[in-house]
């Protein structure tokens, strides 16, 4: 039983940044270090760092995925891409399709839209129409011309980036590129990995200065990562499943890794933590998916070393002569969970009662309401145009 009444906190709506600051790094860092509290500026990120960490990031890109489409008769129809479904499921494929592809969505007004009804929009010498392919199951069919356009190339032209509903307000200018990290290289996301918007080339200088390795996995980053906890027992929530892509380097790194794993954002945080358990998985069996159930890790504990289960992700790799390996997670970090890989986290403040904070107070126990409340207090920015957070649990 966790209770979610336990992890909650008021959060000033005054606080809640609904727009980024002018520049990236000048946000605020509060460190969390040996169980005391500092508050610098993200621009000295670099020297708040322990000597050899080791920065994992996520470098997906957020698409446009927020399309909207008006019938005849004026009403308006909103189509968010959630996950896609035909001629290719996974997001990285998907994104190269081109012509007609089909996706999962979450529709605004689906009772307006009968199945089969054919709605279009125009954008220059680009059209692309939607069909309502599956009303149950939500399956939308987009076709466009001109045909050799990819669906990357099409969503950049016609569709809205989607903000996070509690920012309460449309897409703007502006976000087009700051609701973008700085390194974002493979389209799929419908959420930003925010802890990575506060990154300039400033910053990655004073790590190269400091030799502080950086490293880039992906996880797309689902609407689901928005899901309100809407159980009394926390650890009855169903988690949403995410895309994850890892390459041999991403774990050649960790196995030599002299200092500590540092993730750059929760997403980074469970990929990590994901692709520990998926070694654990291929040990009992040499044939597992890369899938990981919400559950696992409570369910089958394991004492592995680290190297143990990575080495034998790394054995996987080779025996199927790949260099990258997708899967799927919906690992559910919550308090109770024994962390593998990471001994560090660069993140936001996030809402009260989430399963992002649920994360948090798994990654720094019971402290993470001194952190919270320290952040209040400094009149710092929340949620994801927010400002920053370093942690490192005195346990780890």
């Amino acid at each position: 039983m966790i209770s979610l009444s336990d992890y909650t906190y008021h959060l000033p709506d005054e606080q809640i940044a609904r727009y980024p600051l002018t520049e990236r790094d000048q946000s605020k860092l509060l460190v969390y270090q040996n169980g005391q509290i500092t508050h610098r500026q993200f621009s000295d990120l670099a020297a708040s760092l322990p000597d050899k960490s080791i920065l994992f990031f996520n470098d997906t890109k957020v698409i446009p995925a927020r399309l909207h489409f008006k019938k005849e008769t004026g009403a308006l129809i909103e189509v968010f891409l959630l996950d896609p479904v035909a001629p290719a499921s996974l997001v990285q494929q998907a994104m190269e399709v081109t012509g007609e592809a089909t996706w999962h969505c979450a529709i605004g007004n689906l009772k307006r839209w009968p199945v089969g009804t054919r709605l279009s929009l125009q954008h220059q010498t680009l059209t692309l129409e939607a069909t309502l392919a599956d009303a149950e199951k939500q399956w939308v069919t987009l076709r466009w011309t001109p045909e050799h356009l990819t669906f990357s190339e099409v969503m950049v032209e016609t569709g809205k980036i989607p903000l996070p509903p509690y920012l309460h307000r449309d897409a703007e200018d502006i976000d087009q590129e700051r609701y973008q990290t700085v390194y974002s290289q493979a389209a799929g996301a419908v959420a930003a990995p925010t802890a990575g918007l506060h990154f300039t080339d400033r910053v990655f200088s004073a790590l190269d200065e400091r030799s502080i390795q950086r490293d880039f996995l992906t996880l797309h980053v689902s609407a689901g990562t928005f899901q309100p906890v809407k159980v009394a027992n926390a650890a009855e929530h169903q988690m949403h499943a995410e895309q994850v892509i890892v390459s041999r380097a991403n774990i050649e790194n960790l196995l030599s890794a002299n200092g500590p794993v540092v993730a750059v954002g929760t997403t980074s945080m469970r990929t990590l933590e994901s692709l520990y358990w998926y070694g654990v998985k291929l040990i009992d069996n040499p044939d597992a998916p890369f899938l990981i159930a919400q559950n696992e890790p409570y369910q089958r504990p394991s004492i592995l070393p680290r190297e143990t289960a990575l080495e034998a992700v790394l054995k996987k790799m080779a025996s199927q002569g790949v260099d990258r390996i997708t899967g799927s997670t919906a690992i559910y970090i919550m308090p109770g969970y024994q962390f593998r890989v990471c001994r560090g986290l660069i993140t936001n403040f996030h809402q009260p009662a989430s399963t992002l904070l649920l994360l948090i107070a798994a990654f720094v126990g019971e402290d993470w309401r001194a952190i919270y409340q320290a952040a209040l207090d400094g009149d710092y920015r929340f949620l994801s145009y927010g400002d920053s957070s370093l942690l490192f649990p005195k346990n780890r």
